[in-house]
């Protein structure tokens, strides 16, 4: 375990936590403002919006600049959303247009911060263990942003509607000086357009059948998932008849299933190999949203449905990234992560104002249905796309290259 790695988690403990309370207080915060479907998808949609917008553009950068000082910058704007939506809280001026705005800049700021610490990874952990290296970026990020943050948030906005932000602040604060810290390779100055660049990464990540396989599955799931998401707390708040608090434990429970596989994860890894993990998890993820639709609204039931749909998440996302890290080469890794978010997350938007739709028209219920839907369409594909054979292939171009 090298110094920098340990350095890294401190960094991403301290930057999940801030992205955790400004994700989790956005929704309750919009809630406290208006209940239509319809608007409440918004918030969504604005904090969707720059996987695709930005992407591109940030891998360019993180292939240009050392990848320390990206990161670095990305925690620098989140702690500005964070002030702006922590004194407009303590003003009493809080208004959907000011969520919507805060919601871009938040996830603008994950774009830059996820693509440099994805390209990280590979500089500061040997090839076999990056399995467990991406499980435990994961964890950190979704236990700390989904399990320990959530609840907090919940009694945070009791007390106030802007002290989950100054709490965000000073977490991203700290990551910023932690990032700043960390030794990182330094990038050669590119003389080539950044539009060459652009179209570089792109063309690895489309040219390659395995990796465009694999983006193809993550836009139908990022589709599904945006969608349910961005009603979640409705279903939390009108079927389960859940406050705030209470939706933050439902969010806990999301991450429960994170925890719970991440230690098996590089088990399953090294006994199935990469095709049949990813084969196995995306079919019984279409089991979850389909569960979802027709249970009673019994709490504790849906918590346990919840935990079973993130442990089947992990183990796709784990493979997913890792296949990306170790069929690049080192030079594009930044473009092709980003490339991949940009193609693979650009329909989230879309996904959560169909979400929205969905349940103002139809039913909250309906939601899932039709996520479901889409999880079984997805699972055939990938059962037919990423064969052991594939895989193989993929190894073997990656060699003679």
């Amino acid at each position: 375990m090298t110094d920098r790695w340990v350095r890294l988690q401190a960094v991403a403990v301290s930057g999940s936590a801030a992205e955790g309370l400004m994700l989790a207080a956005l929704p309750l915060l919009a809630v406290s403002l208006t209940t239509d479907p319809r608007e409440i998808s918004l918030v969504n949609i604005a904090g969707q919006a720059p996987w695709l917008l930005l992407s591109l553009f940030a891998g360019v950068l993180i292939d240009r600049v050392r990848r320390t000082t990206v990161l670095a910058w990305a925690y620098a704007v989140q702690v500005g959303a964070a002030l702006v939506l922590g004194a407009v809280g303590v003003a009493g001026l809080l208004s959907l247009p000011v969520l919507l705005v805060v919601a871009f800049v938040v996830t603008s700021a994950q774009v830059l911060g996820d693509g440099a610490s994805g390209a990280l990874v590979p500089e500061v952990v040997e090839p076999d263990r990056l399995a467990h290296a991406n499980a435990r970026l994961t964890v950190i990020d979704r236990g700390v942003v989904q399990f320990v943050v959530p609840p907090l948030t919940g009694f945070l906005i009791i007390a106030g509607a802007g002290a989950p932000a100054w709490l965000a602040a000073a977490c991203a604060l700290a990551a910023l000086l932690m990032a700043r810290r960390i030794p990182s390779e330094s990038r050669t100055l590119a003389r080539t357009h950044p539009l060459r660049d652009l179209s570089a990464g792109l063309t690895h990540l489309v040219r390659t059948p395995l990796l465009r396989s694999i983006t193809i599955n993550v836009a139908l799931g990022s589709f599904a998932a945006s969608a349910s998401n961005s009603m979640l707390v409705l279903y939390a708040t009108q079927i389960l008849h859940v406050g705030s608090v209470g939706y933050g434990l439902l969010l806990a429970c999301l991450a429960v299933g994170w925890v719970a596989s991440s230690f098996v994860v590089q088990k399953i890894v090294d006994r199935f190999g990469y095709s049949w993990s990813m084969r196995g998890s995306q079919g019984l993820g279409a089991v979850a949203p389909l569960l979802l639709a027709v249970l009673p609204p019994w709490p504790p039931l849906i918590g346990v449905v919840l935990v079973f749909l993130t442990s089947t998440v992990l183990v796709w996302n784990v493979c997913s990234q890792s296949s990306r890290q170790r069929f690049t080469p080192a030079p594009l890794l930044g473009r092709v992560l980003t490339s991949h978010r940009a193609l693979a997350w650009g329909l989230t938007p879309l996904g959560a104002l169909t979400g929205g739709l969905i349940a103002a028209h139809w039913s909250l219920r309906g939601v899932w249905l039709v996520v479901a839907a889409i999880q079984a369409l997805s699972a055939v594909l990938v059962w037919f796309q990423l064969s052991p054979a594939a895989f193989r292939r993929t190894e073997l171009a990656m060699a003679r290259a």
